[in-house]
């Protein structure tokens, strides 16, 4: 089996690659799904971020207020905080997935879908930062933009005063690491510049490589 982390800062394009290589035959893992079911009521990973953040994040029926948590997170420094809460909890929960699928399909290509591959801290057993990602993933692919269309993107999806959402979208640019980097210490880079359906031929040839791969492990 080969485990697969792709990832990409906001508005690069990575959840449309997903997708793409979910249509090919990978399974697809979203970090941000998994993250979201362990913050419903009566999960632990909520009880632990009302406990840290204070009942300001609720909303009346009870639901965490996401937008209410983003913005203590991000505008007052206290990202790190959530992540200590919640990426442990959500990357144990994605290991007994990637477990499970390798006890059905020993050949299989998972691809676990998270912004945060390289900037995490915080691993399911203490393993975090390089530690972490090298242990949880076989191969790794960056899916990379310009900044001006991450941008673009990013305020085309959301509703509100323009300047103000491209302000907001470069705050959050601002606290992830940058794409040299990234593209560094990935296995494979798809540049997003262009069209839907050029990202996706880019998965579509990048897709026989990933198969022949998970086959030799």
């Amino acid at each position: 089996m080969l485990r697969v982390g792709l990832t990409g800062g906001l508005g690069s394009g990575k959840t449309t690659a997903t997708k793409r290589f979910a249509e090919l035959g990978a399974h697809v893992i979203s970090a941000d799904e998994v993250g979201r079911a362990l913050m419903q009521p009566g999960e632990r990973v909520y009880a632990e971020i009302v406990a840290k953040f204070g009942p300001g994040v609720l909303r009346a029926d009870g639901m965490l207020d996401r937008a209410a948590l983003a913005r203590i997170a991000f505008g007052k420094g206290r990202i790190e905080d959530l992540n200590a809460i919640v990426h442990p909890a959500t990357i144990a929960q994605q290991e007994e997935m990637i477990a499970e699928i390798a006890r059905r399909e020993p050949d299989a290509v998972v691809v676990v879908e998270s912004a945060l591959v390289f900037e995490t801290k915080h691993g399911a057993t203490g393993h975090g930062g390089e530690e972490g990602w090298r242990r949880r993933f076989d191969k790794i692919v960056l899916v990379r933009a310009s900044e001006e269309k991450r941008i673009a993107r990013f305020v085309a999806r959301m509703s509100g005063d323009q300047q103000q959402l491209e302000a907001e979208a470069r705050r959050r640019m601002a606290q992830q690491l940058d794409d040299d980097w990234k593209a560094a210490h990935s296995d494979y880079v798809l540049t997003n510049d262009g069209s839907v359906d050029g990202l996706r031929a880019q998965v579509d040839r990048l897709w026989p490589e990933l198969k022949k791969s998970a086959k030799r492990l």
